[in-house]
């Protein structure tokens, strides 16, 4: 037997749904699909956020109807919860300690992942040294700025996937994000491609794995998986 894997997610630290004065934040069963995928494999798992400590969860995903057994899990999983509580500070983890990094969806990423220096940094780190960067459904945006070895965008030429505009039309919040994930993907020179709205689809692309609504977030963690074997 090799040693565990180590896998760090990064979640955001972002709560104001643009200026709605909505709540917003991370999509739970983004999180808790994987982790509990991975976590029941033996996968060694960090969770860290740009401001450290608990970061805020979409309150639309801790709705009835949004509910999994995965989220039901966490829910009653004391020792997760205070995992959560006590996130890591983005700007004190290293590519170095990891085996790969993951990021879970919600809006939340759009505002704070999306252009954090730390992220962006911490996704070419684990690029350039051959770790799989995986992300679900939003988080795709934390590949807006990173860049690759040659200053391209680090999408340019890579299949990949994320949250599709028709979805976003779907949940009534085009006007209200920043940037919609599918047209940042392509502007990027990504090669885009999405399954029906609300299924799971998940791409991969070398080091790239990415998912496009919460319902692929476990297959993502598979093809991470995978990868890590």
């Amino acid at each position: 037997m090799g040693s565990a894997k180590k896998v760090l997610f990064v979640l955001t630290s972002h709560d104001q749904l643009g200026n709605t004065g909505e709540k917003t934040g991370f999509w739970v069963e983004e999180f808790a699909s994987p982790y509990y995928f991975l976590k029941d494999k033996g996968v060694e798992i960090t969770l860290a956020s740009p401001k450290g400590g608990q970061p805020p969860f979409d309150p639309k995903s801790d709705a009835p109807e949004s509910q999994t057994e995965s989220t039901k899990r966490f829910k009653a999983d004391k020792d997760a919860v205070a995992q959560m509580a006590s996130t890591l500070k983005l700007s004190t983890v290293n590519e170095a300690d990891y085996d790969a990094v993951f990021y879970p969806g919600g809006h939340g990423p759009l505002w704070d992942l999306a252009t954090d220096k730390n992220s962006i940094a911490l996704i070419e780190a684990f690029y350039n040294a051959g770790k799989p960067v995986s992300a679900v459904c939003h988080a795709p945006a934390i590949f807006k700025d990173t860049k690759a070895q040659d200053g391209t965008p680090l999408v340019k030429g890579k299949k990949v996937t994320g949250f599709s505009d028709s979805e976003e039309d779907a949940v009534q919040l085009t006007d209200i994000v920043p940037f919609l994930v599918e047209d940042m993907l392509k502007e990027n020179g990504g090669i885009y491609s999405k399954g029906d709205d609300w299924t799971p689809y998940a791409v991969e692309d070398g080091l790239l794995i990415t998912g496009q609504n919460p319902a692929s977030s476990e297959l993502v963690a598979e093809k991470l998986l995978e990868k890590l074997n």
